[in-house]
């Protein structure tokens, strides 16, 4: 008889991750609390932690393995190479970087006055989908802008890990996840340094 692996607090953060995709469709400022997803990776990648929080406490990881394996949703075939690829993990990293600063730059239009609130949140960075059902009068606009920039983000990174997750193995996103990438290339820098 094989000895069960106790569970861990760390092991139900899958939880918090599919709490926060709920939570961002009725209100969308929920979006803020994943700034925590983009932070703490690179905060403990940087104070020496490597690549802990991938391997050990990255919710969406885990949301894609239980949806994969213990729910088989997931045709758990190799990823193709190229997804594995340098050119196209930093390819997607740095046209991530630029979504995201297309993000930050129409927040800070709204902020500046320059444009008005657009109440959307984008698919795919392609497809709108209005979130007209959203009350948001009660805070600044600017506020509300970068939760809808920043909830499309997290919204259209779940669909594609999804994706892949079913194509291919559980978590093949996180072979290609951004985070992954910046954390790993934190990593490779530290250890250029301690051999210099």
């Amino acid at each position: 008889m094989g000895l069960n692996k106790k569970k861990k607090w760390n092991d139900y953060l899958w939880i918090a991750s599919a709490i926060y995709l709920v939570l961002g469709f009725f209100n969308i400022l929920f979006a803020w609390v994943g700034l925590i997803c983009f932070l703490v990776p690179l905060i403990v990648s940087l104070s020496g932690g490597g690549k802990a929080y991938c391997n050990n406490y990255c919710g969406r990881g885990q949301l894609f393995e239980i949806l994969g394996t213990k729910l088989k949703l997931s045709r758990n075939k190799s990823i193709p190479k190229f997804l594995r690829t340098k050119w196209f993990r930093y390819g997607f990293l740095i046209f991530f970087f630029i979504m995201f600063g297309n993000m930050l730059f129409s927040t800070y239009l709204v902020f500046s006055g320059a444009n008005s609130m657009k109440e959307i949140v984008t698919l795919l960075w392609t497809f709108k989908m209005p979130w007209n059902w959203v009350n948001v009068s009660s805070v600044t606009p600017w506020i509300a802008q970068f939760a809808f920039g920043f909830y499309s983000v997290m919204l259209t990174s779940t669909i594609l890990g999804t994706v892949t997750m079913a194509l291919y193995k559980p978590r093949s996103w996180c072979v290609y996840c951004p985070m992954g990438t910046m954390t790993q290339g934190i990593c490779t820098i530290k250890d250029i340094k301690k051999a210099a």
